[in-house]
């Protein structure tokens, strides 16, 4: 896997069969279509390179993560898959078979290319981890890739080995998973229970994802009762950019799904997200996805 105007093996993947699968902790499964999981992908429907295996957090580490994600995939000597993502404003852990790193939330569009043979456990962290396990403002992280013994110290380093040697016993099977994962859990307990001011952001941010309706910071800004500099200053420690950011990376995201799943005119889903104008809409959407509204429906519609 090589990196592509992005870091490699940070990304939510969709299923090589069009769905994903996402098993519980009792490693039962269901293959089910497009969920709020996959919001964040923006998965050419064509694509068959890989399948995603999801598995929620235990019970005891919600308040640090939200779930985990293990993409397995193999692509033709002679081919690429590329992959692009939306990520969400958190923090991420991955193992893989030839890197482990930390990633700090990306502002702009994701992009990792697929090739050859591999696999990758991805630890999805919630608002409040990432400044919890760095020890830091995560303003100093935007953007930003770091190996994982750089934040996790020799903790990291075992980590590294336990999900290895559980996954050599087969990238797809349920056991290695649970054992992966397990090593994961093990290592995240350590910052457990998290600060007042972490349990604030996760609120934050979860008010701004599940309300469609949240269109400005002022919103925000009551719905808590803090002054907008407060909240600056939260997001910017907590997550390293601005709530004005969460607001936008949320309607993106909207955007992208409802242009995937169609019907509706580019007027129309500019008025259900929110925007006075269409053309203001295609501008934000092009700025960071790349393309115009009208060419990503074209690409990914149908999915």
């Amino acid at each position: 896997m090589k990196p592509d105007g992005g870091d490699p093996g940070s990304h939510l993947f969709g299923g090589s069969d069009g769905t994903d699968r996402v098993g519980g902790r009792d490693d039962t499964e269901r293959v089910g279509g497009r969920d709020d999981t996959e919001r964040a992908h923006l998965k050419d429907p064509h694509d068959a390179s890989h399948t995603i295996h999801r598995y929620p957090a235990a019970p005891d580490l919600t308040d640090l993560m939200q779930r985990y994600w293990i993409p397995v995939w193999s692509v033709p000597a002679d081919r690429e898959a590329p992959q692009r993502v939306l990520r969400y404003p958190v923090c991420q852990l991955v193992v893989a078979h030839d890197y482990a790193r930390f990633y700090g939330v990306e502002h702009g569009l994701s992009t990792v290319t697929l090739t050859g043979e591999g696999w990758a456990v991805g630890s999805m962290l919630s608002p409040a981890a990432g400044a919890l396990i760095t020890g830091t403002s995560l303003a100093a992280f935007t953007d930003l890739t770091v190996d994982l013994t750089d934040v996790l110290g020799d903790a990291g380093a075992r980590l590294i080995t336990r999900v290895r040697e559980a996954m050599s016993h087969g990238p797809d099977s349920p056991e290695s998973h649970r054992a992966a994962t397990e090593a994961f859990d093990d290592v995240l307990r350590a910052y457990l229970p998290i600060d007042e001011e972490g349990r604030l952001v996760n609120r934050v941010v979860a008010f701004v994802e599940e309300h469609s309706d949240v269109l400005r910071v002022e919103q925000v800004r009551a719905e808590f009762d803090l002054s907008e500099r407060a909240l600056q200053r939260l997001v910017q420690r907590r997550i390293g950019l601005t709530p004005k950011w969460l607001i936008q990376r949320r309607r993106l995201q909207e955007a992208a799904g409802r242009l995937r799943e169609g019907p509706g005119s580019l007027s129309e889903v500019a008025a259900v997200l929110g925007y006075a104008d269409q053309p203001h809409f295609v501008r934000d959407f092009a700025r960071v996805v790349g393309m115009t509204p009208g060419a990503f429906a074209a690409r990914y519609g149908g999915g």
